[in-house]
């Protein structure tokens, strides 16, 4: 699976940190590490099991090795594999050359593409049905009024997509590795959302032309304010993102296959 690749990618850097802060918020999860850098994860809700504690080794996750925690991006409970995507994000540096552009700007998409999205992105959805392009939408949760699909009539109609454009929270419900082969007649595919470990040398060989995700820079004042009590920001990783550094499309050929 990718999420192994990635793991495998990042392990090593991971072993010289430890874990400074863990926050599993109603929106995002955000880990800091002890140099200060933070990763975000879109927190699954859907799949996390009622009750007041959602993870049975909260309160002993500070100091921790953030290898430790990086591992938990496999794991088979919802929670921890938050925990574990927000900790390799922490561990991912910025890649030099990437642009700070939305995805539109970079796309050349046209009025003759089909596009297929996962994930509703609201902010996507008007500007691309307003270019008159033909955009089918995917959620596991189907809104009929929006012309959102359920997500098992991606099998059929990814394949006949120019664009196929990935929500990042593929990595946490594990539905990615499936979901890539069906873009494979696309000549542009974007894993896209706060949670996109921004790592080109692990996605290249994969048919995956654009990540975009983001680098936290809110995290210390985020955190104090969630300590003043202020309500953690709700609703899905693709319509409200967080206050964070966005990064757009990155030049895939610099990457040795």
């Amino acid at each position: 699976m990718l999420i192994d690749e990635v793991c495998d990618f990042l392990l090593p850097a991971a072993a010289a940190h430890a874990v400074a802060d863990v926050r599993v918020g109603l929106g995002y999860t955000a880990v800091q590490l002890d140099d200060g850098r933070c990763g975000l994860a879109y927190t699954f809700r859907d799949d996390v099991q009622e009750g007041c504690c959602v993870i049975s080794e909260a309160g002993t996750l500070t100091g921790r090795r953030a290898a430790d925690l990086a591992t938990w991006a496999k794991s088979s409970d919802a929670v921890a594999r938050v925990v574990g995507l927000a900790t390799l994000n922490a561990l991912t540096d910025v890649p030099p050359d990437t642009a700070e552009a939305g995805l539109l700007t970079e796309f050349q998409v046209t009025s003759k593409d089909v596009i297929g999205m996962v994930g509703y992105f609201g902010p996507l959805v008007s500007p691309l049905r307003s270019r008159g392009m033909t955009l089918h939408v995917f959620e596991r949760h189907p809104m009929p009024e929006t012309d959102v699909l359920p997500e098992a009539s991606a099998v059929q109609i990814l394949p006949q997509c120019d664009v196929v454009i990935l929500s990042a929270t593929t990595f946490i419900n594990r539905t990615l590795d499936g979901l890539l082969p069906l873009g494979r007649n696309a000549h542009d595919i974007a894993i896209l959302g706060p949670s996109t470990p921004l790592l080109p040398a692990v996605f290249v060989d994969r048919g995956i032309t654009a990540l975009s995700g983001v680098r936290a820079s809110t995290c210390v004042a985020r955190r104090q304010r969630r300590r003043r009590n202020t309500p953690v920001r709700q609703g899905s990783e693709e319509s409200n993102p967080p206050p964070c550094r966005c990064c757009g499309r990155l030049n895939m050929d610099t990457f040795p296959k």
